[in-house]
């Protein structure tokens, strides 16, 4: 029985029609194991290809936030106007 209609049942909802929830977990896991990758890469290797390796994957989450934050501020908000 619900409020609205007290003779009534509310219908079950099945798992199946029920929306999936969107991956939003995989891509700053990547941003952060890529970081971390750079980091122990700085650390640990000071010279030659390690010191290339740090500076790209340090990089990589630098660039990508500055394209979300610049996607971001490009695109209008709900309420109107740029955000």
């Amino acid at each position: 029985m619900n409020v609205v209609s007290p003779e009534k049942p509310l219908p079950a909802i099945s798992a199946s029609s029920q929306c999936q929830p969107v991956p939003v977990w995989p891509w700053p896991i990547a941003l952060g194991l890529l970081t971390l990758f750079g980091l122990l890469s700085a650390l640990l290797g000071q010279h030659g290809i390690w010191l290339a390796l740090s500076w790209v994957a340090l990089s990589i989450p630098l660039v990508v936030t500055v394209v979300c934050l610049l996607r971001a501020w490009r695109r209008p908000s709900f309420k109107g106007g740029l955000s």
